[in-house]
Protein backbone atom coordinates (compact mmCIF):
# COMPACT_ATOMS: atom_id res chain seq x y z
CA UNK A 1 0.00 0.00 0.00
CA UNK A 2 2.96 2.55 0.87
CA UNK A 3 4.51 2.01 -2.80
CA UNK A 4 0.94 2.19 -4.57
CA UNK A 5 0.45 5.06 -2.71
CA UNK A 6 3.65 6.82 -2.75
CA UNK A 7 3.56 6.31 -6.56
CA UNK A 8 0.11 7.61 -6.87
CA UNK A 9 1.29 10.82 -4.92
CA UNK A 10 4.48 11.14 -7.41
CA UNK A 11 1.83 10.80 -10.52
CA UNK A 12 -0.35 13.47 -8.78
CA UNK A 13 2.73 16.03 -8.66
CA UNK A 14 4.16 15.25 -11.73
CA UNK A 15 0.91 15.85 -13.93
CA UNK A 16 -0.03 19.06 -11.16
CA UNK A 17 3.04 20.38 -12.61
CA UNK A 18 2.37 19.73 -16.24
CA UNK A 19 -0.91 21.46 -15.13
CA UNK A 20 1.06 24.41 -14.03
CA UNK A 21 3.32 24.47 -16.80
CA UNK A 22 0.63 24.03 -19.62
CA UNK A 23 -0.97 26.95 -17.59
CA UNK A 24 2.37 29.03 -17.24
CA UNK A 25 2.81 28.69 -21.11
CA UNK A 26 -0.89 29.51 -21.90
CA UNK A 27 -0.33 32.66 -19.51
CA UNK A 28 2.59 33.54 -21.71
CA UNK A 29 0.90 33.19 -25.11
CA UNK A 30 -1.79 35.77 -23.84
CA UNK A 31 0.60 37.71 -22.54
CA UNK A 32 2.60 38.40 -25.65
CA UNK A 33 -0.83 38.53 -27.63
CA UNK A 34 -2.02 41.66 -25.84
CA UNK A 35 1.26 42.94 -26.44
CA UNK A 36 1.37 42.45 -29.97
CA UNK A 37 -2.35 43.56 -30.02
CA UNK A 38 -1.02 46.89 -28.16
CA UNK A 39 1.50 47.34 -30.51
CA UNK A 40 -0.40 47.11 -33.26
CA UNK A 41 -2.78 49.76 -32.66
CA UNK A 42 -0.50 52.02 -30.33
CA UNK A 43 1.12 55.31 -32.87
CA UNK A 44 4.78 55.15 -32.85
CA UNK A 45 6.34 57.88 -30.28
CA UNK A 46 10.21 56.95 -31.53
CA UNK A 47 11.92 54.54 -33.89
CA UNK A 48 14.77 53.56 -32.53
CA UNK A 49 18.21 53.99 -34.16
CA UNK A 50 19.34 50.44 -35.15
CA UNK A 51 21.94 50.72 -38.06
CA UNK A 52 25.46 51.33 -36.67
CA UNK A 53 27.74 53.81 -38.06
CA UNK A 54 31.06 52.61 -37.92
CA UNK A 55 32.72 55.27 -39.69
CA UNK A 56 31.82 59.20 -41.29
CA UNK A 57 34.39 60.87 -43.88
CA UNK A 58 33.34 64.23 -44.84
CA UNK A 59 36.24 64.78 -46.74
CA UNK A 60 35.33 62.58 -49.09
CA UNK A 61 31.68 62.59 -48.72
CA UNK A 62 31.46 58.96 -47.47
CA UNK A 63 29.52 57.29 -44.58
CA UNK A 64 30.61 53.47 -43.51
CA UNK A 65 27.36 51.80 -41.96
CA UNK A 66 26.54 48.39 -40.33
CA UNK A 67 25.64 45.56 -43.27
CA UNK A 68 22.28 45.12 -43.10
CA UNK A 69 19.44 44.36 -46.15
CA UNK A 70 18.38 48.21 -45.61
CA UNK A 71 22.03 49.72 -45.83
CA UNK A 72 22.80 47.64 -48.62
CA UNK A 73 19.86 48.98 -51.28
CA UNK A 74 21.30 50.58 -54.00
CA UNK A 75 19.26 54.29 -53.81
CA UNK A 76 18.82 57.24 -52.30
CA UNK A 77 17.81 57.22 -49.18
CA UNK A 78 17.11 59.07 -45.44
CA UNK A 79 19.82 58.34 -42.66
CA UNK A 80 18.18 59.81 -39.12
CA UNK A 81 20.83 59.76 -36.32
CA UNK A 82 21.30 60.41 -32.53
CA UNK A 83 17.73 59.98 -31.88
CA UNK A 84 16.62 62.13 -34.82
CA UNK A 85 18.40 65.25 -33.82
CA UNK A 86 20.37 64.69 -36.91
CA UNK A 87 19.81 63.98 -40.40
CA UNK A 88 21.31 63.23 -43.77
CA UNK A 89 20.53 62.05 -47.33
CA UNK A 90 22.61 59.54 -48.84
CA UNK A 91 23.28 58.11 -52.05
CA UNK A 92 24.35 55.06 -53.66
CA UNK A 93 26.77 52.05 -52.50
CA UNK A 94 29.92 52.56 -53.30
CA UNK A 95 31.45 49.37 -51.35
CA UNK A 96 29.27 46.67 -50.09
CA UNK A 97 31.66 44.37 -47.50
CA UNK A 98 30.49 41.38 -45.55
CA UNK A 99 30.19 43.19 -41.88
CA UNK A 100 30.13 47.13 -43.16
CA UNK A 101 28.66 48.98 -46.48
CA UNK A 102 30.15 52.15 -47.60
CA UNK A 103 27.41 54.77 -49.52
CA UNK A 104 27.84 58.27 -50.41
CA UNK A 105 26.24 61.47 -48.17
CA UNK A 106 24.52 63.74 -50.47
CA UNK A 107 23.84 66.22 -47.76
CA UNK A 108 23.71 66.93 -44.16
CA UNK A 109 20.94 68.69 -43.68
CA UNK A 110 21.50 68.86 -39.55
CA UNK A 111 23.21 67.53 -36.77
CA UNK A 112 26.86 66.40 -36.43
CA UNK A 113 26.99 62.75 -38.33
CA UNK A 114 30.38 63.31 -37.84
CA UNK A 115 30.34 62.21 -34.29
CA UNK A 116 26.96 59.98 -34.34
CA UNK A 117 27.38 56.11 -33.46
CA UNK A 118 23.67 55.41 -34.53
CA UNK A 119 21.08 55.77 -37.22
CA UNK A 120 18.23 54.65 -38.98
CA UNK A 121 17.71 54.08 -42.71
CA UNK A 122 14.62 55.92 -44.41
CA UNK A 123 12.59 56.22 -47.45
CA UNK A 124 11.43 59.84 -46.55
CA UNK A 125 14.10 61.59 -48.91
CA UNK A 126 12.70 64.92 -48.90
CA UNK A 127 12.12 66.83 -45.23
CA UNK A 128 9.52 68.78 -47.05
CA UNK A 129 7.69 70.63 -49.77
CA UNK A 130 10.22 73.08 -49.92
CA UNK A 131 13.04 70.68 -51.06
CA UNK A 132 11.15 69.89 -54.27
CA UNK A 133 11.62 73.85 -56.00
CA UNK A 134 7.82 74.35 -56.13
CA UNK A 135 5.07 76.68 -54.77
CA UNK A 136 3.56 75.38 -51.67
CA UNK A 137 1.09 76.43 -48.96
CA UNK A 138 0.35 75.18 -45.67
CA UNK A 139 -3.03 74.51 -45.34
CA UNK A 140 -5.44 73.32 -42.86
CA UNK A 141 -8.61 70.48 -43.08
CA UNK A 142 -11.49 70.46 -40.97
CA UNK A 143 -12.05 66.98 -39.48
CA UNK A 144 -14.70 65.96 -37.01
CA UNK A 145 -11.53 66.04 -34.53
CA UNK A 146 -10.58 69.49 -35.36
CA UNK A 147 -8.34 71.32 -38.15
CA UNK A 148 -5.31 68.70 -39.33
CA UNK A 149 -2.49 70.68 -41.13
CA UNK A 150 -1.51 69.72 -44.72
CA UNK A 151 0.22 70.52 -47.43
CA UNK A 152 -0.87 71.90 -51.19
CA UNK A 153 1.62 71.61 -53.79
CA UNK A 154 -0.30 73.57 -57.36
CA UNK A 155 -0.17 72.19 -60.59
CA UNK A 156 2.24 75.21 -62.56
CA UNK A 157 -1.18 76.21 -64.28
CA UNK A 158 -4.95 76.19 -62.78
CA UNK A 159 -5.83 72.67 -62.34
CA UNK A 160 -8.80 70.93 -61.32
CA UNK A 161 -7.32 67.70 -60.75
CA UNK A 162 -6.44 66.86 -57.28
CA UNK A 163 -4.00 63.75 -56.36
CA UNK A 164 -4.56 63.31 -51.92
CA UNK A 165 -1.38 61.65 -50.35
CA UNK A 166 -2.17 59.34 -47.63
CA UNK A 167 0.88 58.59 -45.44
CA UNK A 168 1.81 55.05 -43.40
CA UNK A 169 1.67 53.59 -39.88
CA UNK A 170 3.96 55.34 -37.96
CA UNK A 171 5.28 58.07 -40.88
CA UNK A 172 4.25 61.32 -41.39
CA UNK A 173 2.89 63.24 -44.73
CA UNK A 174 6.37 63.41 -45.47
CA UNK A 175 7.01 60.32 -46.76
CA UNK A 176 4.66 61.44 -49.34
CA UNK A 177 6.77 63.97 -50.89
CA UNK A 178 8.65 61.77 -53.54
CA UNK A 179 4.88 61.61 -55.12
CA UNK A 180 4.72 65.39 -55.50
CA UNK A 181 7.39 65.64 -58.78
CA UNK A 182 5.23 62.74 -60.87
CA UNK A 183 2.58 64.41 -60.08
CA UNK A 184 3.03 68.09 -60.82
CA UNK A 185 4.71 66.86 -64.28
CA UNK A 186 1.21 65.57 -65.34
CA UNK A 187 -0.36 68.80 -63.85
CA UNK A 188 -2.07 67.50 -61.11
CA UNK A 189 -2.18 69.70 -57.51
CA UNK A 190 -0.95 67.47 -54.27
CA UNK A 191 -2.83 67.63 -51.11
CA UNK A 192 -0.01 65.82 -48.65
CA UNK A 193 -2.76 65.58 -45.31
CA UNK A 194 -2.18 64.24 -41.92
CA UNK A 195 -4.70 61.97 -40.28
CA UNK A 196 -5.76 61.14 -36.46
CA UNK A 197 -2.88 60.11 -34.25
CA UNK A 198 -0.45 60.62 -36.43
CA UNK A 199 1.64 63.13 -34.48
CA UNK A 200 0.59 66.28 -36.24
CA UNK A 201 -3.48 65.93 -36.82
CA UNK A 202 -5.40 65.71 -33.75
CA UNK A 203 -5.94 62.55 -31.21
CA UNK A 204 -8.76 60.63 -31.19
CA UNK A 205 -10.01 60.04 -27.75
CA UNK A 206 -8.48 56.42 -27.34
CA UNK A 207 -5.32 57.62 -28.89
CA UNK A 208 -5.26 54.12 -30.68
CA UNK A 209 -5.27 53.36 -34.70
CA UNK A 210 -8.48 51.70 -36.33
CA UNK A 211 -5.93 50.19 -38.84
CA UNK A 212 -8.09 51.88 -41.52
CA UNK A 213 -11.46 51.57 -39.31
CA UNK A 214 -11.34 55.01 -38.40
CA UNK A 215 -8.76 57.24 -40.09
CA UNK A 216 -11.03 56.91 -43.48
CA UNK A 217 -13.05 59.76 -42.20
CA UNK A 218 -10.32 62.38 -42.33
CA UNK A 219 -9.58 61.63 -46.08
CA UNK A 220 -13.26 62.18 -46.85
CA UNK A 221 -12.58 65.13 -45.35
CA UNK A 222 -9.74 66.21 -47.24
CA UNK A 223 -11.96 65.13 -50.36
CA UNK A 224 -13.86 67.85 -49.15
CA UNK A 225 -11.23 70.53 -48.77
CA UNK A 226 -10.10 69.59 -52.02
CA UNK A 227 -13.69 70.15 -53.88
CA UNK A 228 -14.34 73.19 -51.82
CA UNK A 229 -11.45 74.33 -53.70
CA UNK A 230 -12.12 73.69 -57.39
CA UNK A 231 -10.87 69.63 -57.38
CA UNK A 232 -13.61 68.33 -60.19
CA UNK A 233 -11.33 65.21 -60.34
CA UNK A 234 -9.44 63.04 -57.33
CA UNK A 235 -7.08 60.80 -57.09
CA UNK A 236 -6.36 58.97 -53.61
CA UNK A 237 -2.59 57.67 -53.02
CA UNK A 238 -2.08 55.28 -50.07
CA UNK A 239 1.41 54.19 -48.87
CA UNK A 240 1.44 50.92 -46.47
CA UNK A 241 -1.81 51.52 -43.65
CA UNK A 242 -2.68 54.55 -45.87
CA UNK A 243 -3.59 52.36 -48.79
CA UNK A 244 -5.95 50.58 -46.48
CA UNK A 245 -7.20 53.76 -45.14
CA UNK A 246 -7.63 55.21 -49.02
CA UNK A 247 -9.47 51.72 -49.30
CA UNK A 248 -12.08 52.37 -46.98
CA UNK A 249 -12.82 55.73 -48.11
CA UNK A 250 -13.15 54.48 -51.61
CA UNK A 251 -15.76 52.24 -49.89
CA UNK A 252 -17.63 53.30 -47.29
CA UNK A 253 -18.01 57.31 -48.74
CA UNK A 254 -20.44 58.38 -51.13
CA UNK A 255 -18.41 61.91 -50.92
CA UNK A 256 -15.47 59.91 -52.17
CA UNK A 257 -16.61 58.39 -55.49
CA UNK A 258 -18.65 61.22 -56.42
CA UNK A 259 -15.17 63.25 -57.69
CA UNK A 260 -12.95 59.89 -57.61
CA UNK A 261 -10.90 59.13 -60.74
CA UNK A 262 -8.30 56.16 -59.64
CA UNK A 263 -6.62 55.30 -57.17
CA UNK A 264 -2.65 54.50 -56.21
CA UNK A 265 -1.57 52.27 -54.01
CA UNK A 266 1.88 51.94 -52.31
CA UNK A 267 3.05 48.67 -50.76
CA UNK A 268 -0.74 48.88 -49.31
CA UNK A 269 -1.51 47.01 -46.00
CA UNK A 270 -4.35 44.91 -47.90
CA UNK A 271 -4.95 42.27 -45.90
CA UNK A 272 -4.05 42.78 -42.03
CA UNK A 273 -4.40 38.96 -41.10
CA UNK A 274 -2.04 38.24 -43.53
CA UNK A 275 -0.04 41.38 -41.81
CA UNK A 276 0.09 40.23 -38.36
CA UNK A 277 0.99 36.24 -39.23
CA UNK A 278 3.93 37.72 -41.06
CA UNK A 279 4.66 40.10 -38.24
CA UNK A 280 4.88 37.12 -36.09
CA UNK A 281 7.02 35.15 -37.65
CA UNK A 282 9.72 37.95 -37.83
CA UNK A 283 8.93 38.00 -33.87
CA UNK A 284 9.63 34.30 -34.15
CA UNK A 285 6.61 33.42 -32.62
CA UNK A 286 5.14 29.84 -33.05
CA UNK A 287 2.13 30.21 -36.05
CA UNK A 288 -1.16 31.23 -34.93
CA UNK A 289 -0.06 34.02 -32.68
CA UNK A 290 -1.15 36.22 -36.05
CA UNK A 291 -4.59 34.88 -35.84
CA UNK A 292 -4.79 35.11 -31.81
CA UNK A 293 -3.99 38.95 -32.46
CA UNK A 294 -6.82 39.08 -34.90
CA UNK A 295 -9.30 37.36 -32.84
CA UNK A 296 -8.14 39.46 -29.81
CA UNK A 297 -8.42 42.97 -31.79
CA UNK A 298 -11.86 41.78 -32.90
CA UNK A 299 -13.25 40.51 -29.37
CA UNK A 300 -15.27 41.77 -27.06
CA UNK A 301 -12.27 42.23 -24.11
CA UNK A 302 -9.90 43.13 -26.86
CA UNK A 303 -10.40 47.30 -26.55
CA UNK A 304 -9.92 46.99 -22.80
CA UNK A 305 -6.96 45.22 -23.04
CA UNK A 306 -5.18 47.72 -25.66
CA UNK A 307 -6.86 50.80 -25.10
CA UNK A 308 -9.10 50.96 -28.38
CA UNK A 309 -12.62 52.60 -27.89
CA UNK A 310 -14.47 49.84 -29.80
CA UNK A 311 -13.06 46.55 -30.99
CA UNK A 312 -11.75 46.32 -34.60
CA UNK A 313 -12.90 43.71 -36.90
CA UNK A 314 -9.91 43.34 -39.18
CA UNK A 315 -11.83 40.45 -41.40
CA UNK A 316 -14.61 43.45 -42.49
CA UNK A 317 -11.67 45.99 -43.51
CA UNK A 318 -10.88 43.27 -46.39
CA UNK A 319 -10.93 45.14 -49.67
CA UNK A 320 -10.80 41.71 -51.49
CA UNK A 321 -13.46 40.62 -49.97
CA UNK A 322 -15.50 43.99 -51.85
CA UNK A 323 -13.48 43.99 -54.32
CA UNK A 324 -16.83 43.85 -56.72
CA UNK A 325 -18.02 47.47 -55.78
CA UNK A 326 -14.63 49.24 -56.28
CA UNK A 327 -15.27 51.19 -60.03
CA UNK A 328 -12.13 52.84 -60.49
CA UNK A 329 -8.74 52.24 -62.24
CA UNK A 330 -6.01 51.57 -59.49
CA UNK A 331 -2.16 51.84 -59.96
CA UNK A 332 -0.64 49.23 -57.60
CA UNK A 333 2.70 48.90 -56.79
CA UNK A 334 4.67 46.79 -54.74
CA UNK A 335 7.80 44.70 -54.02
CA UNK A 336 8.25 40.59 -53.85
CA UNK A 337 10.25 41.44 -50.77
CA UNK A 338 8.80 44.17 -49.20
CA UNK A 339 9.91 42.94 -45.57
CA UNK A 340 6.83 44.16 -43.71
CA UNK A 341 3.61 43.91 -45.24
CA UNK A 342 3.83 40.98 -47.54
CA UNK A 343 2.89 41.17 -51.48
CA UNK A 344 0.22 38.69 -50.98
CA UNK A 345 -2.55 40.95 -50.38
CA UNK A 346 -1.81 42.83 -53.16
CA UNK A 347 -1.71 40.16 -55.55
CA UNK A 348 -5.51 38.44 -54.30
CA UNK A 349 -6.71 42.58 -55.30
CA UNK A 350 -5.20 42.41 -58.54
CA UNK A 351 -6.24 38.99 -59.30
CA UNK A 352 -9.61 39.99 -58.12
CA UNK A 353 -10.30 43.31 -60.32
CA UNK A 354 -7.42 42.45 -63.23
CA UNK A 355 -9.84 44.80 -65.24
CA UNK A 356 -9.27 47.96 -62.84
CA UNK A 357 -5.77 47.00 -61.09
CA UNK A 358 -2.76 47.76 -63.01
CA UNK A 359 -0.23 45.46 -60.98
CA UNK A 360 3.38 46.43 -61.01
CA UNK A 361 5.52 44.19 -59.21
CA UNK A 362 9.19 45.46 -57.86
CA UNK A 363 11.68 43.63 -56.53
CA UNK A 364 14.71 44.25 -54.27
CA UNK A 365 13.00 47.56 -52.80
CA UNK A 366 11.45 46.71 -49.55
CA UNK A 367 9.02 48.64 -48.01
CA UNK A 368 7.32 51.91 -49.44
CA UNK A 369 11.16 52.54 -50.79
CA UNK A 370 9.64 51.39 -54.32
CA UNK A 371 11.11 55.07 -55.16
CA UNK A 372 14.15 55.25 -53.93
CA UNK A 373 15.30 51.64 -55.22
CA UNK A 374 14.44 52.88 -58.81
CA UNK A 375 12.94 56.64 -58.68
CA UNK A 376 12.72 56.64 -62.60
CA UNK A 377 10.37 53.45 -62.99
CA UNK A 378 8.55 54.43 -60.31
CA UNK A 379 8.32 57.97 -61.09
CA UNK A 380 7.32 57.28 -64.67
CA UNK A 381 4.76 54.64 -63.36
CA UNK A 382 2.95 57.02 -61.67
CA UNK A 383 3.55 60.30 -63.79
CA UNK A 384 1.86 58.09 -67.23
CA UNK A 385 -1.15 56.51 -64.74
CA UNK A 386 -2.12 60.03 -64.07
CA UNK A 387 -1.73 61.35 -67.65
CA UNK A 388 -4.08 58.83 -68.71
CA UNK A 389 -6.06 59.22 -66.07
CA UNK A 390 -6.75 62.67 -66.88
CA UNK A 391 -7.13 61.77 -70.65
CA UNK A 392 -9.53 59.02 -69.73
CA UNK A 393 -11.91 61.58 -67.87
CA UNK A 394 -11.64 64.62 -70.84
CA UNK A 395 -12.92 61.77 -73.15
CA UNK A 396 -15.98 60.59 -70.76
CA UNK A 397 -16.47 64.29 -70.77
CA UNK A 398 -16.50 64.94 -74.08
CA UNK A 399 -18.89 61.91 -74.82
CA UNK A 400 -21.19 63.61 -71.97
CA UNK A 401 -20.98 67.06 -73.56
CA UNK A 402 -21.40 65.26 -77.18
CA UNK A 403 -24.56 62.86 -76.16
CA UNK A 404 -26.08 65.83 -74.17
Amino acid sequence: MGRRSGAGTAFGIAAGAVGLLAAAVGITAGAITIVMARRVVTPVSARPDDVKIHAVDLASGEVVLEATDETRMPGRYGLWFDRDAGHARLGDVVDDGAKSVRRRIEAVDFGRLDRAARGRITGWYHLGPWDLGYDYENVVVETSLGPAPAWFIPADTPSERWIIQVHGRGAKRHETLRAVAPAHEAGWNSLLIAYRNDGEAPESEDRRYGLGGTEWADVVAAVRYAVAHGAERVVLMGWSMGGMIALQAVLRSATVRERLVGVILDSPAVDWVDILRFQGTLQNLPPGFGDAVVRLLGGPIGAGLTGMAAPISVEELDPVARAGELDVPILLMHSVDDGFVPIDGSRRLAAARPDLVEFEVFEGARHTKLWNHDPRRWSGLVRGWLERSHATARELVDEAEISG
